[in-house]
């Protein structure tokens, strides 16, 4: 983060979200790429294939299914036994997962204010269309409001619980504020983090988590030994395949592109301080150093993409001075996280 630079904190429901925002988000609802089972009934129609009264395609008949569901005109015409498939409605559960530690707490534009735009903006999604709904921010500081730095909404469902979404939010984000550039010994790292949530987990459905994905602190790292990043993405999935993960993985235009911060007069001899970790290097900003910079971070960002994929995790690089609206309107229904 530039020196003397706080970017002002969303600080209400229209901060995060805003009238114009909230209506175009009223025509889309979140989608799983996967096959999963809700628990109640629910608004939407899922792929999982069941017993309700929508017609949804045929396949062959094999031995044990239910003769019941065999269509008999087919048979006349084909001398065939086909069974009829049907869509089953059913809700969603969406688990919105939010890094909020301390590197996320930097960028022009500010990575954590855009990220929680974009959560508020994507489970207002899911709220509205009656699909349960659960936050959890981690990586704050540690205190009796955010024990182990960990802010939650329970699996929530309804129009009505947008305003208790945007208070976990807002509340995460002023408790960040408050604590910037404070370590704690308290709170969990990334990998400790995602293990507490999965452990506690009871739903099958999408997870979705917003995180630059950034190495954390001597510390984090010495806990993270056990596999670091891949070892926090696994668990986002499960054996059973009932979670239909995606990564969103946030970073500011001078990460991407370490040449932007040049032109805001980043130049010659600086110190640059470790926000995780406290700790204070010299460096002098050249072109070279820039490059150099660049081609890691780049590289970075592949690595980060090919665990996504050998775990079946979905994986979007999300500029923090992309438009909220585009990116849910256009960039993710395009992904197919939704509709």
């Amino acid at each position: 983060m530039l020196p003397g630079f706080a970017p002002p904190r969303p600080r209400t429901l229209d901060d995060l979200l805003g009238p114009a925002l909230s209506r175009r988000l009223e025509a889309l609802d979140v989608f799983s790429r996967k096959v999963l089972s809700g628990k109640l009934p629910g608004e939407r129609q899922s792929k999982r294939r069941g017993r309700s009264v929508e017609f949804d395609d045929f396949r062959p008949y094999v031995a044990g299914d239910d003769l019941r569901h065999i269509d008999w005109n087919i048979v006349g015409r084909l001398d065939k036994l086909f069974i009829k498939l049907f869509r089953e409605e059913e809700d969603l559960s969406l688990n919105l997962l939010l890094d909020a530690s301390a590197s996320m707490d930097t960028g022009v534009p500010h990575k954590l204010h855009m990220a929680s735009r974009l959560a508020a903006a994507i489970g207002y999604v899911g709220l509205v269309n009656q699909n349960r709904v659960s936050l959890t921010m981690f990586g704050l500081p540690a205190s009796s409001e955010h024990p182990r730095g960990m802010a939650s909404l329970a699996p929530s469902r309804g129009r009505t619980s947008v305003r208790r979404l945007a208070d976990v939010l807002l509340g995460g984000l002023a408790a960040r504020e408050a604590g910037r550039g404070r370590a704690s010994e308290e709170t969990l790292s990334t990998n400790d983090a995602l293990r507490v949530w999965a452990r506690g987990r009871a739903q099958r459905g999408i997870t979705l988590l917003l995180s630059d994905m950034l190495p954390g602190s001597a510390a984090q790292r010495a806990k993270t030994a056990d596999g670091g990043e891949a070892t926090s993405l696994a668990h986002l999935t499960s054996p059973d395949g009932a979670f239909d993960a995606t990564v969103l993985q946030v970073l500011s235009p001078g990460e991407m592109d370490p040449s932007v911060e040049q032109q805001r007069g980043l130049l010659g001899d600086v110190q640059l301080t470790d926000i995780e970790s406290g700790r204070a290097i010299d460096v002098t900003i050249t072109d070279a150093t820039v490059n150099a910079f660049r081609l890691r971070m780049r590289e970075h960002v592949a690595g980060v993409r090919a665990q996504c994929r050998g775990l079946g995790v979905a994986h979007f690089v999300v500029q923090s001075d992309a438009s909220v609206e585009e990116l849910v309107t256009s960039t993710l229904r395009k992904g197919g996280l939704l509709r």
